[in-house]
C-alpha cells in the first residue's frame, strides 16, 4: 500500500492558488476565494439546544467517571 503525504500548508495553499488563477484566470480566482462563507447556524442551534437539556453533574460522570 502506498504512503499518502501531506503537502505543507503553505504549499497547498499556493498550488490551489496557481491551480484556480490558472483555470479562472485571475479575477475569476479572487472572485471565488472571496465568496462569503454560509455560517452553519443548525449546528449551532442543534448544539444550544442540547446544552440546555444536558444535567452537567450526569455528563461528566459519565464520560470521565
Amino acid at each position: 500500500m502506498k504512503t499518502e503525504r501531506y503537502l505543507a500548508e503553505e504549499a497547498a495553499i499556493k498550488k490551489g492558488v496557481d491551480i484556480l488563477v490558472r483555470e479562472l484566470g485571475p479575477v475569476e480566482a479572487m472572485r471565488f476565494m472571496n465568496l462569503p462563507r454560509d455560517r452553519r447556524l443548525e449546528t449551532v442551534k442543534r448544539n444550544q439546544e442540547w446544552q440546555k437539556l444536558l444535567d452537567k453533574d450526569r455528563f461528566f460522570d459519565e464520560v470521565f467517571g
